[in-house]
């Protein structure tokens, strides 16, 4: 089967892949196994080695994304697939196609806008031999389901199913590996279903190396968690910078406040001027959190009216 551009497909397997010989061969034909009436891509981003021509004579359509980032790929496939149901996965043969009908089932019979693949719940620590990585996943874990009153079991897992709902309404912003940071949150945030399947986790083959750098890209996920809390949750985020001022005026304010109980005179003068303007800085930003606090109330209507406007389309494309 091929894709076509001008038509939706039923199920869609999206591979992003970067030089994943090794691999790419046998996650194309359990694909093709597990689910033999969807159409499996493989976008590959610039590989070097024998990915497209493995992935070609495997029966996978091949398409190009030639800006370097996972990020970017997926930005890639979102915008040019169509199709009733969704379901991405790694190129490293980490994950099982197994569990991909599951997931199929979930989005296509009880609604689910993203299925989150769960390794954390079963394999995942014992299998993955990279410890910090380990570490990560739990504070990455903690840290949105904290901040955004979630309960994702997985947060960076590579195996997802998506809506066409879904798809259509993301706005892929990141360019790496804090993508599936990014659409998570976005999921969380706009009230979307979304569903948990517990699947088995394998570590990589010998000779295949992980594209993903614990500490660069590790960062990059904490600081997209920082940054999307801030556009998603301002008042929150805003009245937190403001108590954290609040606070720090007041720790160089009090000893100027005894001294001028003990002896009438205000002898750190400077000390009480910056106290004054960090308190303004504090209400500027309370108010700030409020101001945006409205904006965000706002976009998130007018994300409901294009998830409106979305589903008539493609009601309108299953004709």
């Amino acid at each position: 089967m091929r894709g076509n551009k001008d038509k939706m497909d039923k199920i869609a397997v999206l591979i992003p892949c970067y030089n994943e010989e090794k691999t790419i061969e046998k996650v194309v034909k359990d694909a093709k196994a597990t689910l033999p009436e969807a159409v499996v891509y493989v976008y590959d981003n610039n590989s070097k080695d024998r990915t497209v021509e493995i992935a070609t004579a495997a029966g996978a359509v091949i398409r190009h994304e030639y800006m370097q980032g996972k990020g970017n790929v997926i930005r890639r496939m979102f915008r040019e697939i169509d199709a009733q149901c969704y379901i991405m996965v790694d190129g490293d043969d980490t994950y099982p196609m197994e569990y991909a009908a599951e997931m199929v089932d979930k989005v296509l019979s009880k609604n689910a806008d993203m299925v989150v693949g769960d390794r954390l719940s079963t394999t995942y620590f014992t299998e993955n031999k990279r410890p910090f990585h380990n570490f990560g996943n739990s504070i990455v874990r903690g840290s949105i389901n904290t901040l955004f009153k979630s309960e994702i079991k997985d947060i960076m897992t590579g195996y997802r199913a998506f809506s066409y709902q879904f798809v259509k309404t993301f706005p892929v912003m990141s360019k790496g590996f804090e993508i599936e940071t990014e659409m998570t949150i976005h999921a969380v945030n706009n009230n979307m279903q979304v569903e948990n399947v517990l699947v088995d986790y394998r570590d990589r083959p010998e000779g295949s190396e992980s594209k993903l750098n614990t500490y660069s890209d590790g960062m990059k996920v904490l600081l997209t968690i920082v940054r999307l809390f801030r556009e998603y949750k301002p008042l929150p985020f805003f009245s937190l910078v403001s108590l954290v001022l609040v606070l720090l005026a007041t720790v160089f304010f009090v000893p100027v406040l005894m001294q001028y109980v003990a002896t009438g005179l205000v002898l750190k003068f400077p000390t009480l001027i910056v106290c004054g303007f960090v308190v303004l800085a504090a209400i500027q930003s309370f108010f700030s959190g409020l101001i945006l606090n409205n904006i965000v109330q706002r976009d998130r209507k007018n994300f409901e009216m294009d998830l409106n406007r979305v589903y008539s389309e493609y009601v309108g494309k299953m004709k």
